[in-house]
């Protein structure tokens, strides 16, 4: 059972279906990314601009950013509490990381909705 205060959900059970989850989220947009590039050609600015102004599609990256830091944390809080030993070590990896996760958490926000 996993312990630790920033395990994603405190359950590793948990944690495997977030990633699971995180990832059909991350393949559905990807697909969709895919398929509207390939489905407008030629691409402009314009499209994509009109693309990314709609509410639907900002949300829609909204919940796919969320989903890849997710599913980033759960491997990288597995990685870190397997291999690196040291706490200090490995408190202050972790602190950076989310310390990153939230800034562009916060740049995104900042792109999709100024």
């Amino acid at each position: 059972m996993v312990g630790s205060i920033t395990s994603l959900t405190g359950n590793g059970l948990k944690d495997w279906f977030v990633q699971r989850i995180s990832a059909v989220i991350l393949a559905i947009y990807a697909f969709f990314i895919v398929g509207f590039i390939l489905g407008h050609h030629p691409l402009d600015y314009t499209v994509w601009f009109l693309l990314f102004h709609t509410v639907w599609m900002r949300a829609f990256t909204i919940l796919a950013l969320l989903s890849l830091i997710a599913h980033a944390w759960v491997g990288i809080w597995t990685v870190l509490t397997d291999y690196v030993t040291c706490r200090l070590v490995r408190g202050s990896a972790q602190v950076i990381i989310i310390i990153a996760f939230l800034v562009c958490i916060v740049w995104c926000i900042n792109i999709l909705w100024s």
